[in-house]
């Protein structure tokens, strides 16, 4: 089993930054894409930004050229660095990995808790 543990979130002003951190930790062969998504109420779960295995990086148009996605392998870890942040930015933010752990078996998509990132005006 794989577990996801997302950090950072939190109440920020608008215009400001938030970090979100998401460590993976458990039974872990290698890693395809990671990324984040979010879903604010009433709406569906959207993607954020995702960062394949072999590199490049995927923004939705709402985040390009305010959020960073970046990964570290060595530490099973995808951090999203947000700034400039907006009150439409406001959601339950989902850290979310495709991950194999058996080299035989194709890989599985995992998901984080949620971590509440609320922009206020």
């Amino acid at each position: 089993q794989v577990q996801l543990v997302e950090s950072g979130g939190g109440l920020v002003q608008a215009g400001g930054s938030l970090r979100l951190s998401c460590a993976a930790s458990g039974s872990i062969f290698s890693f395809k894409t990671m990324g984040w998504y979010r879903q604010a109420p009433g709406k569906q779960r959207e993607l954020v930004a995702v960062i394949p295995n072999g590199g490049g990086q995927n923004y939705a148009d709402s985040v390009k050229g305010r959020f960073t996605i970046a990964r570290d392998n060595a530490k099973n870890s995808v951090y999203l660095q947000m700034n400039s942040l907006k009150p439409e930015d406001t959601a339950l933010y989902y850290c979310y990995c495709n991950i194999r752990s058996d080299p035989l078996r194709p890989p599985v998509d995992y998901w984080g808790q949620g971590t509440q990132v609320t922009v206020s005006s």
